[in-house]
């Protein structure tokens, strides 16, 4: 079996902070990480590895710039057999749609494949859209949310979460599937693996490599634009009502309140 999981390198949301000027990302000093939802997805492809280890692989595959090689030797490290990268000019600047366009590109250069893995989102975007775009424009049956898996045969039963339960889903591969934290925990590197990541030998495949029409890469053929980016103001402290009976403490609160004419 061959197992496909699409991972990106996104900064560290604990470190992050907004220009105020510009409205943009401060990245100096931000560490990088494997986007939390796709260490998940990554999981869940070494845990079928680790059942059928003689024939399955697994191939993490991501865009970006040259420093996301450093994320895919993570990838390694925990139990990826091979980690591609695409990175080229051409595709800089791309929004959701135009990522996976790329992806689905760079997939199908691969080759045949049984199953691919996306986290549910990546935690610098939120939108949770690249993954069933792939799995549209690659013409695949896809389940979104997937907090649980069985594998039977060609066929795999999961369980999709939904806001008040789950539904329980039977899909035939080859297939998508985007993970939540939900399914598993993600293992740690090991010290063996994080030797085999650096000698291992990463692809890189531009624009040419995977084929993909440049006019529906980028920064120009991205239909979504972000107009502005801001962090919301601290709000004030809050009023604390003490003393009294709760009768007493209710009519300074409503007292308080008309005030403010907000009753």
């Amino acid at each position: 079996m061959r197992i496909i999981v699409c991972v990106k390198q996104v900064p560290d949301t604990n470190e992050i902070k907004i220009n105020p000027e510009t409205g943009t990302l401060i990245r100096d000093g931000v560490p990088s990480i494997l986007n939390p939802d796709d260490a998940n997805a990554l999981e869940a492809a070494l845990a079928i590895k680790d059942s059928c280890p003689d024939t399955t692989t697994v191939t993490a595959i991501t865009m970006g710039p040259p420093q996301a090689k450093e994320m895919l030797k993570d990838c390694i490290a925990m139990g990826a057999d091979e980690a591609i990268l695409l990175s080229d000019r051409a595709l800089g600047g791309s929004d959701t749609w135009a990522t996976s366009n790329a992806l689905a590109s760079g997939i199908k250069q691969i080759g045949s494949y049984d199953l691919i893995f996306a986290g549910r989102q990546a935690i610098d975007g939120d939108t949770a859209q690249v993954g069933p775009q792939i799995a549209e424009k690659l013409n695949l049956p896809q389940v979104t949310y997937v907090r649980s898996l069985k594998l039977n045969d060609d066929c795999l039963t999961v369980e999709r979460a939904l806001e008040n339960g789950y539904e329980i889903i039977d899909v035939k591969m080859p297939c998508l599937l985007t993970t939540i934290k939900e399914l598993n925990t993600p293992r740690y590197k090991t010290v063996q693996g994080i030797m085999d990541s650096e000698s291992a030998d990463i692809s890189v495949w531009n624009a040419d490599d995977i084929g993909v029409d440049k006019h529906t890469v980028g920064l120009k053929a991205s239909p979504t634009n972000v107009f502005k980016s801001f962090t919301p103001k601290p709000k004030g402290a809050g009023v604390y009502v003490s003393g009294g009976s709760p009768k007493e403490k209710v009519q300074i609160l409503l007292s308080a309140l008309e005030e403010k004419h907000v009753i």
